[in-house]
């Protein structure tokens, strides 16, 4: 696990109240669907945290529902974010 990976699980962990749960997941754990907590609300507030704790703004064209399929792919996109330098 790489160091954005664990991030972005502390933060989903954090943001969505799974008391240590997500420290758990792996990269192909799904997200969208399989967690209740993960509804269009607290999609927001994890996208707010995500920014104010990694320090990056996601561009608007990135904001779609496939990047919450899995850790994977929530992982994948913040690190496209972070290495092009959307700060």
């Amino acid at each position: 696990m790489n160091d954005i990976q664990s991030a972005v699980l502390r933060i989903l962990d954090r943001e969505l109240n799974l008391n240590g749960r997500a420290q758990g997941f792996k990269a192909d754990t799904r997200l969208r669907g399989a967690l209740p907590q993960l509804d269009s609300m607290a999609i927001v507030s994890l996208i707010s945290a995500l920014e104010s704790d990694l320090g990056f703004e996601f561009p608007e064209d990135l904001l779609d529902g496939t990047i919450f399929e899995t850790v994977g792919s929530l992982t994948a996109c913040v690190t496209r974010i972070l290495e092009s330098g959307h700060s």
